[in-house]
């Protein structure tokens, strides 16, 4: 198993489809190596997805259809 990533060195971004009404939003942070944190915008002190780069290459897929 993995150690969990230092969340307090993430650096969140999030998707340039967000708008600024609050709306549901997700932010990444994937400066972390082999790792891409995903969190809810809305809840940033809330749960930490920990994905991997393929799992997270996955959803991409999935999100675009």
């Amino acid at each position: 198993m993995r150690p969990r990533p230092d969340l307090s060195t993430a650096q969140w971004r999030k998707s340039s489809y967000s708008n600024s009404d609050g709306g549901n939003c997700i932010e990444v942070a994937d400066q972390h190596p082999g790792v891409v944190l995903v969190r809810d915008s809305k809840a940033p002190t809330g749960p930490v997805l920990v994905l991997s780069p393929a799992a997270w290459a996955g959803f991409l897929t999935y999100a675009q259809d």
